[in-house]
């Protein structure tokens, strides 16, 4: 143990991880804000809540519209106007309510404009006419539910003829999608900000001249900032799980061990891509740009909150090429299609090389002062 505390990696991971979760803002943006978002983000998209939609009524006449708001909907007052709320009760697919307010075509314009309201109606030669953005998903579900409310009632509010079988599997829910993606991106923002810009950091302080200036080896100086990161992305990883299915009853379907060289091999592939960043620059405002420029492309494409399938095709390719998008593919072949070591093979492989390429490159550019 005596020569244990005395050796020179030893301490200097000691020091980097004291220096690591002594600091607030470290703990709460790698461990607690990921939670958070699971848990707003799962309880927005599992929860059975009732869907709302604003829309906004502009006649010169009466329309079919207005008989049916007085047969089914319930008057209100709504901002001192007058409103109507029409509720659709359904048990598979949820509960729908539609407010419905009058308006003048500018200031339901206006409205439309703000986000308060997702579709304007108006009259048509006695029939219902529909104007809303056909390139907004929200409001392409307000035309198909609401048309289909207005052509057919009774139809649609009876709901026990649905042919409608939700999906019970695991794997399924958005929440089963997200969690995968925060795990992965939590690896790559990590160990982005808390390798490169530790070290850049440090080298315009000019704390890694004074360093090397001691009897330290320069490899275990990497090696322990390298090692007390993978660790805390370890714990990270293992708290958001533990929520995740705490909360919303999360499983692991695929084979762990596979899980833990793919994780493994994803932080190898961002260590090496931290230190080739970091490699050079002195200044912190360049340091972040490289950083921001590295992670927020991956963040945006890579499909840790949408599929990145929403694409267009010919860049589907390219963005499965990315890293981030090679890591969160695996996790969740793992975690919800029930992946093992085959599936993941590739992934780290690509990753481990493509680690150690940026690694080997980084070291070579390496100013250390």
């Amino acid at each position: 143990m005596k020569s244990l505390k005395n050796n020179q990696l030893y301490r200097l991971s000691v020091a980097q991880f004291l220096e690591t979760i002594r600091e607030p803002e470290v703990l709460f943006w790698g461990m607690i804000f990921p939670v958070l978002i699971s848990i707003g983000l799962g309880l927005a998209f599992t929860q059975k809540s009732e869907l709302k939609f604003q829309v906004l009524v502009v006649e010169e006449q009466p329309t079919e519209l207005d008989s049916l708001l007085r047969i089914y909907a319930q008057p209100i007052l709504r901002n001192g106007q007058e409103a109507h709320v029409w509720k659709v009760t359904d048990q598979v697919l949820g509960n729908t309510g539609f407010t419905f307010v009058h308006s003048d075509w500018r200031s339901a314009i206006v409205a439309l404009k703000r986000g308060e309201a997702d579709m304007i109606v108006s009259d048509s030669l006695g029939k219902v006419a529909y104007h809303f953005d056909p390139h907004n998903s929200q409001a392409q579900l307000v035309y198909l539910k609401l048309s289909s409310l207005i052509q057919s009632p009774v139809s649609v509010m009876d709901t026990g003829q649905s042919p409608v079988e939700p999906l019970t599997l695991k794997g399924v829910r958005y929440i089963d999608f997200l969690v995968p993606g925060l795990i992965s991106f939590g690896i790559m923002s990590s160990i982005m900000w808390g390798i490169s810009y530790t070290i850049i950091e440090r080298r315009s302080q000019k704390l890694l001249r004074r360093m090397v200036a001691t009897p330290m080896k320069k490899s275990n100086f990497l090696i322990a900032l390298m090692f007390v990161r993978i660790l805390m992305n370890v714990v990270e990883a293992l708290i958001l799980f533990f929520f995740a299915w705490l909360l919303f009853d999360i499983h692991i379907q695929g084979n762990i061990g596979a899980l833990v060289v793919l994780f493994l091999a994803g932080n190898l592939a961002f260590t090496g891509i931290g230190v080739l960043v970091s490699s050079r620059t002195s200044r912190t405002e360049v340091g972040t740009g490289w950083i921001n420029a590295v992670t927020m492309p991956m963040m945006i494409l890579s499909g840790i909150f949408f599929s990145y399938h929403n694409f267009p095709e010919w860049s589907i390719g390219l963005i499965k090429l990315l890293p981030l998008t090679a890591l969160t593919d695996g996790i969740r072949s793992i975690f919800n299609e029930g992946g093992g070591w085959m599936e993941i093979l590739s992934p780290s492989i690509a990753l481990s090389l493509f680690g150690i390429t940026c690694f080997i490159a980084g070291m070579r550019l390496f100013k250390w002062y």
